[in-house]
């Protein structure tokens, strides 16, 4: 059954798609009512396959969620006005559906969000494939050593000596045993396609980890896990909950 949210500030509107959805086999997980409610929501909850967005909430325009949060799922806006429809399409959004819905455009709706999903799981597993490829080919050699400029010199730092990397103010840092920080080329991304897979993992949107740095690990709120390492103490690892049981197969 597909899982899905409802933002609606006008309570009957919201049960009355409810029970439109229904009949489509699809489950509506929770039904919020304003802008800074879904803000909130979707920061502390795993985000659904499908989202029925208002867009004239009672604290705002919706528009106002995508600035605050990286929503995941896909979108079908229902509204009472087409002012705002380009905007709408800019956003990626499946459908944009005028109230009073129709059942008939609703059951479209789902059609082509059913068809996006089809063809975005294809193109996934050919994705998945190349990225493997391009990540991990046979005989791949992983970067061993960043130099990093300290003043005139230029300093040659071992990989195995780096606890972890961090981002912060839009730059890269990396952090080794003997509790320093050096400012490094690349950005996250880059490395992890640079990094060993088996010994560097990244645990959230702003740290990589290496795994024999790793001094404890304890369960901690909305199904994370907060990691202490040897030395880096200067800000909080938390294993995002998107990430937490691929973590759990790489510490095995």
């Amino acid at each position: 059954m597909i899982q899905s949210i409802i933002i609606e500030d006008e309570k009957p509107s919201a049960r009355r798609l409810n029970r439109m959805l229904l009949a489509h086999d699809i489950n509506v997980k929770e039904m919020l009512h304003s802008v800074e409610e879904s803000i909130i929501w979707f920061n502390n909850n795993q985000h659904p396959e499908l989202i029925f967005l208002d867009i004239q909430l009672s604290d705002g325009l919706s528009f106002e969620i995508f600035e605050n949060v990286d929503i995941k799922s896909a979108v079908i806006f229902t509204t009472a006005f087409d002012e705002y429809a380009l905007k709408a399409f800019k956003l990626n959004s499946i459908d944009y559906l005028l109230k009073p819905i129709d059942t008939i455009e609703l059951a479209e709706a789902l059609k082509k969000f059913e068809n996006r999903i089809s063809n975005l799981q294809a193109t996934r597993l050919n994705f998945n494939d190349l990225r493997e490829l391009l990540v991990n080919p046979k005989g791949r050699d992983y970067k061993k050593r960043f130099s990093v400029t300290i003043g005139h010199h230029i300093k040659l730092i071992d990989v195995e000596d780096i606890e972890c990397f961090f981002s912060e103010n839009k730059a890269t840092y990396a952090f080794t045993k003997n509790s320093r920080n050096y400012c490094i080329d690349g950005s996250l991304e880059q490395l992890e396609l640079e990094l060993e897979p088996d010994f560097f993992f990244r645990i959230n949107r702003k740290q990589i980890i290496h795994l024999k740095a790793i001094r404890d690990i304890v369960s901690y709120t909305n199904s994370r896990l907060k990691i202490s390492l040897n030395h880096y103490k200067e800000h909080d690892l938390i294993v995002a909950r998107d990430r937490v049981r691929d973590f759990k197969k790489w510490i095995e």
